[in-house]
């Protein structure tokens, strides 16, 4: 059975979509733009002039193939500088600033997919997750009634079932209304990367009022608001995890549950938990993480761990190819 990395690859490569990666002084992101090339996955952008990146790949033994094509970061149009500018003169940018400001390669990555030149922006190799996430939404923004950039991992476990756990990297302490949002689009990112229908499990350290606390009440209250957005997606709470995960434990802890012992998709209440529970179930169930997957956005903008793989930028790729609607 392919996995769901094969299976999100397979599914991206019939998309015929195209994909730009800013930073190109990165090997291991020029291995990743040859191969989405090469093995036609996708087009790829590579942000900088053809000459040095090309003198980059050669001595980096790495074999640029067709499907590639560059944008040097001092050669914008203006379309995109009027875009930029529209974008941000409510915060007293001036042209010149746009101009300036598309001289990065996060921006001007993040320019051309809100412009429909790409499809999606791998970055985060080099740059911390504050700048890629500041680049995308200066540059794309977030999509109509979300109001926060979250993040997503994707667990593939042993025996072949995949979980999504959030949010695992860039909400650190949620309010309700976040929390809410946060279920709601973990939902829609499992639903479009799995293909399955996502049942939510809001986590606490409580299951249906067995523990009385300020830290259950904000996840009862985030609950009411995620059904109020989305009254029919298959989502409860408070729940604790193995009440959530377990067949047998939710027909103790909660009988009278849809969602107890049949969900696919987690959310913590803090980045704490959520930080934790994927490294944990990554290290000791042997699970396969991907991720973070941002969420939110008008358009994709993947981040990456600076010590990603190249690999992890093929798969990040992948999924920003999924997760446009477009």
């Amino acid at each position: 059975m392919a996995s769901i990395i094969d299976r999100i690859r397979g599914r991206a490569a019939s998309k015929n979509k195209k994909i730009v990666l800013p930073e190109t002084g990165d090997h291991r992101v020029l291995r990743a733009g040859a191969y989405l090339a090469r093995e036609n996955i996708c087009e790829v952008i590579l942000v900088g002039r053809k000459k040095e990146i090309t003198a980059r790949a050669e001595s980096e033994g790495i074999a640029l193939a067709d499907r590639l094509s560059f944008y040097p970061p001092d050669e914008i149009n203006e379309t995109l500088v009027t875009h930029l500018y529209n974008r941000r003169k409510h915060k007293g940018i001036s042209r010149e600033e746009a101009t300036s400001a598309l001289e990065n390669p996060l921006y001007l990555g993040g320019s051309l997919v809100a412009q429909g030149d790409a499809d999606g922006c791998v970055a985060g190799s080099v740059a911390t997750t504050g700048e890629v996430i500041r680049a995308a939404i200066h540059t794309i923004g977030l999509r109509q009634g979300t109001g926060i950039v979250s993040s997503t991992f994707l667990m593939a476990l042993q025996n072949g079932r995949v979980l999504t756990y959030a949010d695992c990297g860039v909400v650190p302490y949620p309010d309700k209304e976040q929390l809410a949002v946060i279920a709601v689009e973990s939902a829609r990112t499992h639903e479009l990367l799995t293909e399955d229908e996502p049942v939510v499990a809001m986590l606490s350290f409580s299951t249906k009022g067995s523990a009385r606390h300020e830290r259950t009440e904000l996840v009862t209250d985030a609950l009411t608001i995620a059904k109020q957005k989305d009254p029919d997606l298959a989502i409860d709470g408070e729940l604790q995890f193995d009440a959530a995960f377990v067949p047998s434990v939710a027909k103790r802890k909660a009988p009278r549950s849809e969602v107890a012992g049949k969900a696919n998709v987690f959310i913590f209440p803090n980045l704490d938990a959520g930080n934790i529970a994927y490294k944990i179930t990554e290290r000791l169930a042997g699970a396969g993480a991907t991720g973070p997957i941002l969420q939110g956005l008008a358009r994709p903008m993947m981040d990456l761990s600076r010590g990603c793989s190249w690999q992890d930028i093929v798969n990040a790729a992948c999924v920003a190819i999924l997760m446009d609607s477009s």
